[in-house]
């Protein structure tokens, strides 16, 4: 059956434009960016087996070309538009936390850091610098670490935060293993950066762990 025989209620773009995207499921979002199936195939039974077929949604948007392409229903066309699409949306989120912009959303904060973050297969460690009324100054990548740990120096964040003349900064992370849960070390070096950045009156807001689909915020965990 054509989706547009299906319930109007049903169809991927009517339930978006009543509902939002948020209320799809990621077989229908991905219908929609297809447009169209193959035969014998709707767009959305297109989109389950090609999720089926990559084990997920971000396996698909992460392929190569080659893989990507190699698949029932894409091709260089849709490659192109879909990493068109992905590099909009990361600099949509970029945008959000654009230099001289205040932070009104945890939620946005978290969204970019992910993104910025998640998809390193070894540790980075990077700082978010704001100024006294929270407006982000500059976002940094610090140091690189190995998939088992980065060795973060407070001197160093200490020093990019003198250097940007920052009131406070969000302390940011990756688990390249996709578990989010803090470590030990990750708390102890939460201390010593905080005491650290305490002497020079710059105050650590929250430091986030970027885990595969999950963020950990300290701050919410009671921790600073």
């Amino acid at each position: 059956m054509a989706i547009t025989d299906w319930p109007p209620e049903e169809r991927p773009r009517e339930k978006l434009l009543k509902r939002g995207a948020e209320a799809l499921s990621d077989a229908e979002l991905l219908a929609i960016f297809l447009r169209t199936g193959v035969p014998g195939k709707t767009a959305v039974d297109l989109a389950r087996d090609l999720l089926t077929r990559f084990g997920c949604l971000r396996a698909l948007l992460d392929a190569d070309c080659k893989v990507f392409c190699e698949a029932p229903g894409l091709g260089i066309a849709k490659f192109t538009q879909l990493q068109a699409t992905t590099e909009m949306a990361r600099r949509h989120l970029a945008e959000i936390l654009k230099r001289g912009e205040a932070l009104t959303s945890a939620g946005d904060t978290r969204r970019y850091l992910s993104t910025r973050l998640r998809d390193y297969p070894y540790e980075v460690f990077a700082c978010l610098f704001l100024d006294t009324r929270h407006r982000v100054i500059e976002f940094e990548e610090l140091f690189r670490g190995t998939i088992d740990g980065a060795s973060v120096h407070p001197r160093e964040v200490l020093r990019r935060a003198l250097a940007h003349n920052a009131a406070a900064v969000i302390l940011a992370h990756n688990h390249p293993s996709g578990i989010a849960e803090p470590s030990r070390a990750d708390r102890h070096i939460t201390e010593r950066l905080t005491d650290a950045l305490a002497l020079v009156d710059v105050r650590v807001l929250d430091h986030l762990v970027v885990g595969d689909g999950e963020v950990v915020s300290f701050a919410e965990r009671g921790w600073l």
